[in-house]
C-alpha cells in the first residue's frame, strides 16, 4: 500500500500502481540479470506508450515471456510469436515482440562475453549509481551522454528498441541513476542504499 504521508516525485501522482512502483522499485540498484532483462523488455515495450500502460500489463508480460528468463525467451519460435500476438495481456506489436526475442539472444551473448549482463551494463556508470540533484520533474533530461553510449553499444551488439531515451529510462528504473527529485523521500533513502 503506498504511503500517503510523504513527498514523492510529481510523476508518481495519485495512481496507486505508480506510487507503489515509485516507492519500492524505481531507482533501486538492480544487479540481477533476470530483472535487468525484464526491465529491458518492458522499457522497449513502452516506446510510444505510457509507463502506466506497461505496469498494468507487467504480470501479463511475466506469464507470456516465461518469467523473463532470457534463455527461454531466446528459444521462442514462430509459434510463440503468433501466441504473443494473440495475447491481450501484453502490447501486441510484432516489432516489439520480435525485438524482445532478438534481445534475449543478444543478452545471452553479452552474458557469455562479460560473465553477466550486470557486469556489462553497469560499466556505463562506472559501476555505481549517479546521484543527480533535480529540483523539479522538468529538470530531468530524456537522455544523457551515458545513455547515448549505452544505446550505441547495445545496438552494435544487435539489440533493438534501445534508443538513448529508452536506455535512460532503463538506467532510471534500475538505479544506475537516482533521478528522484531532491524533495522526494526516496532521494535520500536511495543515496543511503546505493552501496557507495
Amino acid at each position: 500500500m503506498p504511503r500517503d504521508d510523504v513527498c514523492r516525485c510529481a510523476w508518481a501522482g495519485g495512481e496507486p500502481l505508480y506510487q507503489t512502483y515509485h516507492d519500492e522499485e524505481w531507482g533501486v540498484p538492480v544487479h540481477d540479470d533476470r530483472l535487468l532483462f525484464e526491465f529491458l523488455v518492458l522499457e522497449g515495450a513502452q516506446a510510444g506508450l505510457s509507463w502506466l500502460t506497461i505496469l498494468r500489463k507487467r504480470e501479463g508480460y511475466r506469464v507470456a515471456f516465461a518469467g523473463f528468463h532470457p534463455e527461454k525467451v531466446a528459444a521462442f519460435g514462430p509459434a510463440d510469436v503468433e501466441r504473443l500476438l494473440a495475447d491481450p495481456g501484453i502490447v501486441r506489436n510484432r516489432l516489439k515482440i520480435g525485438s524482445a526475442i532478438g534481445n534475449a539472444k543478444a543478452f545471452l551473448r553479452v552474458q557469455e562475453e562479460f560473465g553477466s549482463f550486470d557486469a556489462y551494463v553497469w560499466r556505463f556508470t562506472e559501476g555505481g549509481t549517479i546521484h543527480n540533484e533535480w529540483r523539479t520533474i522538468s529538470d530531468i533530461p530524456a537522455k544523457t551522454p551515458e545513455a547515448e553510449r549505452m544505446s550505441a553499444d547495445l545496438k552494435k551488439r544487435g539489440f533493438r528498441f534501445v534508443g538513448p531515451t529508452i536506455c535512460y529510462a532503463h538506467m532510471q528504473a534500475t538505479g544506475m541513476v537516482n533521478d528522484h527529485t531532491v524533495d522526494c523521500f526516496r532521494y535520500q533513502e536511495l543515496r543511503g542504499v546505493a552501496g557507495e
